[in-house]
């Protein structure tokens, strides 16, 4: 069996120098060009390079140190360079574009619009082809996540309960609109974090991670700010969510808990229109209960 992984990155040897590029060794598959203007400067036989391995137009193995902007087994949004009679072509950042048979298009793709779709071989063909029937490439296995726990997420739609998700490339997640406060947009790449693993398997995810250590975190931010702006703020538990998120970057809920903190040390007082930073000097008495 080749040794060669199609459509992802391999560490491979070259072998001979010729005038149109490098030859690497690619055992059993024998050897594949690298076409002369992808060779690395300074390069010669013996060097191991890292190179991406697809088909050139005549279906034969080519090398090259382009990076595509998904690889075989991945999730992407991409746009479409060309649509003719068999299918839809898609830009991934390689001179050859990726293909996406009538059969895998949801809708018929038109030019210049972005789709999300997953990639992979072709069981018939062994071509690289890229599939719009995104559902069919998740996994099928409950997630065995913990509340919490650090996630990769993939913007993939928007729809009325808010944004679904691929996460870490395997599974379907949701991001609800009343727990986003940043514009989100279908192909982003974000850090979440796992609220809970439902009973039909799909995760409910939050962009903030929840927890005490986040709220002390931002409740010394909150107090530096007060302290640089003259002890006063007019930020309080009636501020949109949206002017709180631009101004701190963090949701109303972590912000009132933030106020809450500084309140119970008896580092603010809450006025009608803002949060005041209490006179040390002429409380003494409340500071010190506050350490």
């Amino acid at each position: 069996m080749s040794h060669i992984q199609l459509g992802r990155y391999n560490q491979l040897e070259v072998v001979k120098e010729v005038d149109f590029g490098m030859y690497l060794n690619g055992d059993e598959d024998g050897e594949i060009l690298l076409p002369k203007r992808y060779v690395p400067e300074g390069c010669k036989p013996g060097d191991v390079l890292n190179v991406f391995i697809y088909l050139d137009m005549d279906e034969r193995l080519v090398a090259t140190t382009l990076e595509p902007y998904v690889q075989v087994g991945e999730f992407a949004c991409l746009e479409v360079a060309w649509v003719n009679q068999y299918g839809a072509f898609l830009n991934w950042g390689l001179m050859k574009d990726l293909f996406v048979p009538f059969r895998e298009q949801k809708a018929k793709m038109q030019k210049g619009g972005r789709y999300m779709v997953h990639v992979h071989l072709d069981d018939e063909s062994y071509r690289i082809v890229a599939s719009a029937k995104v559902e069919h490439y998740l996994s099928k296995e409950r997630p065995e996540y913990a509340p919490g726990e650090e996630v990769e997420v993939l913007v993939w739609q928007k729809t009325d309960l808010g944004f679904k998700v691929i996460v870490d490339n395997k599974f379907s997640g949701m991001l609800f609109h009343n727990e986003i406060f940043q514009p989100l947009e279908q192909g982003m790449h974000l850090h979440a974090y796992v609220k809970r693993v439902r009973e039909d398997g799909k995760i409910d995810l939050v962009l903030q991670k929840k927890g005490v250590k986040k709220v002390d975190d931002f409740s010394e931010v909150l107090l530096q700010y007060i302290k640089d702006n003259d002890g006063y703020t007019p930020l309080n538990d009636k501020t949109e969510a949206e002017v709180i998120y631009n101004t701190f970057g963090v949701s109303k809920k972590t912000f009132k808990k933030a106020v809450g903190e500084l309140y119970k040390k008896r580092l603010v007082v809450l006025e009608d229109n803002g949060i005041r930073l209490v006179d040390i000097k002429n409380h003494p008495a409340t500071f010190d209960a506050a350490g």
